[in-house]
């Protein structure tokens, strides 16, 4: 009978212990950072800016294709859909990956609605496009390379320099992880950047009747809640991806440089699945929990506001919200915590009021939180009242030492009078 109950105790603990390596197996799977084959990426939580994911964001990397997110903004920012976009020498010159080699000859001069030309660049990732787009709105590529490179400077791309619009190889034009996050998002953001690149297929027309039918070369679009993004790649650049999701509600971007071109095509649509599950699975670290003392600061204010002695109180600091952040390495580097208290007195002290900000500065954001003081009323009155005592003091002497003069006055009177 011991045997038996010692047997189905082990048993017991065998069950418990499994169960919970299993728990703790799935927990950091969630969590572990993902391997990915792309030499740096970044995601970005689309709401708030924030970065949640972070490899190597501010390495300087070739573009390739994902460039003509800037050539897409700029048609979207310069023409309207209706707009007739002419085909021109430039973009005849263009090599494969155009429509005019990959799906019918087009004429100079032939034209297209914006429409089109926009959804044969961010679909189709057509390299003659791009070239429309430049000659139509700036009159040639190397005014276009101007605009381009003003606008990123505009957005704040600081480790960027473009020179082509449809983003073929050359030396110099790069960017980072982190300034095409910005760019992304500002694409995303304009209405018909994202209507274009959240579509599967269409069929395109030029002036002179003729017909493409186009596919997006985004894989991932319409699985797993991906809603657009874009394609590159070049032997130099290596396979690149931006890609847009929307979960439960809530919108996350990610982009991926530098990854492997293999046949089947997979590497960076697999690296793009990895940096997404765990960007919405991660949970942001909690530097000071709500209501939990951030420090106690020496505080100093007037208990009668417009006069009498500054009392000095010690006061502990609160925020009403847990200050988190996305623990990564882009965020960690510029990490930063900044206390600005402004409005002490009285009433703010004890809790009514703020008394001023922590301002916890990432990498590109800024977050504000309301900070405010603990003071119980016990520690106040004990350190206000002496004050009151005194000034009542001083009051009641005031009024007695008047009242003594009034009486001594009227008496002389009285007496001049007789």
């Amino acid at each position: 009978m011991k045997q038996k109950r010692f047997f189905i105790l082990i048993v017991l603990f065998l069950v418990f212990y499994t169960s919970q390596n299993i728990f703790a197996a799935t927990i950091n799977e969630t969590t572990k950072l993902p391997t990915i084959y792309g030499k740096a990426a970044i995601t970005v939580d689309v709401a708030t800016g924030e970065i949640i994911y972070a490899k190597n964001v501010d390495k300087q990397m070739y573009p390739a294709s994902t460039t003509k997110l800037m050539t897409a903004l700029l048609l979207a920012e310069n023409r309207k859909k209706t707009d007739i976009i002419k085909y021109t020498k430039s973009a005849k010159s263009q090599p494969a990956d155009s429509l005019n080699v990959n799906f019918h000859s087009i004429g100079i001069d032939e034209t297209m609605t914006g429409d089109d030309v926009m959804d044969g660049l961010a679909m189709y990732s057509a390299n003659d496009a791009a070239y429309m787009i430049a000659d139509n709105i700036s009159g040639n590529s190397t005014n276009f390379m101007k605009m381009m490179n003003d606008k990123a400077a505009k957005l704040k791309m600081t480790g960027t320099h473009f020179v082509t619009p449809n983003g073929l190889h050359r030396s110099d034009h790069y960017t980072t992880p982190y300034d095409m996050s910005i760019l992304a998002r500002v694409s995303f953001l304009n209405t018909w950047v994202k209507e274009s690149m959240g579509k599967k297929q269409n069929t395109l027309l030029t002036s002179k009747g003729t017909k493409f039918k186009i596919e997006n070369s985004n894989k991932l679009l319409g699985i797993d809640g991906c809603i657009g993004g874009k394609t590159g790649y070049t032997s130099k650049a290596g396979r690149c991806l931006v890609a847009f999701y929307t979960r439960n509600g809530r919108e996350v971007m990610g982009v991926v440089m530098g990854s492997v071109m293999d046949a089947s095509d997979t590497y960076v649509f697999n690296d793009m699945k990895k940096i997404i599950d765990y960007s919405y699975s991660l949970r942001s670290t909690v530097l000071h929990a709500s209501n939990s003392v951030i420090k106690t600061e020496i505080l100093k204010c007037k208990p009668l506001v417009f006069f009498g002695p500054e009392k000095t109180i010690n006061a502990p600091v609160v925020a009403k919200e847990d200050i988190s952040y996305y623990n990564n390495e882009a965020n960690k580097k510029e990490l930063q915590e900044n206390i600005n208290l402004t409005n002490i007195n009285i009433s703010s002290i004890t809790g009514k009021k703020s008394i001023g900000t922590l301002t916890l500065n990432e990498k590109g954001k800024a977050k504000i939180y309301k900070l405010y003081s603990t003071v119980s009323m016990g520690t106040l009155v004990k350190n206000v009242m002496p004050t009151y005592f005194m000034v009542a003091g001083i009051f009641v002497l005031f009024v007695i030492i008047f009242r003594v003069s009034t009486i001594n006055i009227n008496k002389k009177k009285r007496r001049r009078k007789f």
